[in-house]
Order: C-alpha cells, then structure tokens, then sequence
C-alpha cells in the first residue's frame, strides 16, 4: 500500500474515532450509536478490564447478580 494511502486510512480512522467518541459524549446518545461504538472497539481489539478504579467496575458492581451465583443452566 502507498504511503499516501496509508496515511490516508490512518487519518480516516482517526477522524471516526474523533466523531464517535463526541457521539458518545451528547446526552442524547442513541443506543444503535452505542453499538457502532461497542462495534469499533471490538474490531480494533480495545478490551478493558473491570477494577475498582474504572467505570467498567463500576457497572459491574450495579449489576442486579454476583459472580458467586449459580448457573441457570
């Protein structure tokens, strides 16, 4: 690939991630521009891992079960 291409994708990517994350920002983020956004962190391989720190934590601590529960299986 050219490098003028190259840099043209990188910038590409870029910009999309600039726009996303301001989409994710307006208080009136719609859920199908959540799972674009949830999309773009997957295909880029962007993982996070709960702590006690991180909102990812956080949410997990609200959810309505513990890890302790037993399968519904």
């Amino acid at each position: 690939m050219s490098k003028d291409l190259t840099e043209l994708f990188t910038n590409l990517h870029e910009e999309l991630g600039k726009t996303l994350l301001e989409r994710l920002r307006d208080p009136e983020v719609k859920a199908s521009d959540l799972n674009v956004i949830r999309q773009f962190l997957k295909d880029n391989d962007i993982i996070a891992m709960p702590t006690d720190s991180n909102a990812l934590g956080s949410l997990l601590d609200e959810l309505p079960f513990d890890e302790d529960s037993e399968s519904i299986n």
